[in-house]
């Protein structure tokens, strides 16, 4: 199996309760707290972890929060490389209304790296010398937004191919660095394409057109409850996904990625790779809350994904 390396610059301890009802202006008694990672790349290595794999993650680490953070990680059996850091690992809170069934997600801001923090981020993943680098989440304060448009250019000159999952700037400044995969949803595609994509047909055009414009070799365009479509230069594949029984779509998107780099990881077909993806967002979305994608959920769906 080739070496996946996941990157989270902006990890996360995050705390789930439950409470009867969220009301203002009065002191709120929540149930004792559960203690998870979080974070785009965090999950990803997760995600990677249930579905019976293995990778690397490499994260910014700092405090008492980051501390808990690696114990967390070490506990689920994931390989982590931390990067210590000065400031400390955010916290995000999650809540749960048992009254309406509703869940309130209070996501904190991430302390800010110094180039020397960054640097070091940097040096650690090449170091590594993975076969794939997925790179996930927000860039935290402080560092460049050029940052994961260096990762891809310095990966291409080395034979490492990039998966990014990420939004705004940092992915503006990655495009026609020579990324590997990139997963966006419709509505991405549509804002990169500059036009609506409202049927198959011109989801397949948009897609080609923005790959021949050099946004990345491979798409695959997620298309939530209707599974995603897989794009590349020559073909177009759009991949159905099972109906299931939904709990929560928290941690659908990372399960996908997850599910994308380990079937690219063992050298299963760019269809069968985003297959496993389409089966494990499908998964996560049957378990409750933040938890991501179960193993003999994930496996059992990726034989019904359909292909058309």
């Amino acid at each position: 199996m080739d070496k996946v390396l996941t990157l989270t610059l902006n990890p996360a301890l995050d705390v789930a309760t439950r409470i009867h009802s969220v009301a203002p202006e009065i002191k709120l008694r929540c149930a004792a707290p559960s203690f998870h990672p979080g974070g785009g790349g965090i999950n990803v290595s997760r995600a990677i972890c249930f579905l019976g794999g293995q990778s690397s993650a490499v994260y910014a680490a700092g405090g008492h929060n980051g501390a808990m953070l690696t114990q967390l990680l070490t506990a689920e059996g994931i390989d982590n490389c931390p990067v210590e850091i000065a400031g400390i690992t955010r916290e995000n809170v999650v809540v749960y209304e048992e009254s309406t069934g509703l869940q309130y997600r209070f996501t904190m801001p991430g302390p800010a790296l110094s180039a020397d923090e960054w640097i070091a981020c940097l040096e650690t993943i090449f170091d590594l010398n993975p076969a794939y680098i997925v790179a996930s989440g927000s860039l935290p304060p402080g560092v460049p937004v050029e940052f994961y448009g260096e990762i891809t250019r310095y990966a291409r000159e080395h034979g490492i191919r990039v998966i990014l999952d990420t939004a705004g700037d940092a992915l503006n400044r990655a495009i026609g660095k020579g990324l590997y995969l990139l997963k966006p949803n419709l509505r991405e595609l549509e804002l990169f394409a500059g036009e609506a994509a409202p049927g198959e047909r011109q989801i397949r055009e948009a897609g080609q057109r923005l790959i021949a414009e050099g946004l990345a070799e491979v798409l695959v365009v997620s298309l939530g409850a209707a599974g995603a479509a897989l794009i590349t230069s020559a073909d177009c594949v759009f991949l159905r996904a099972p109906i299931v029984p939904i709990q929560s779509k928290v941690g659908a998107g990372d399960s996908m990625v997850g599910g994308i780099a380990l079937g690219l990881a063992r050298g299963f077909t760019l269809v069968d790779a985003a297959r496993l993806g389409v089966a494990a967002g499908s998964a996560a979305v049957m378990t409750a809350g933040t938890a991501l994608c179960r193993k003999e959920d994930a496996w059992r769906l990726y034989d019904e994904v359909s292909l058309s």
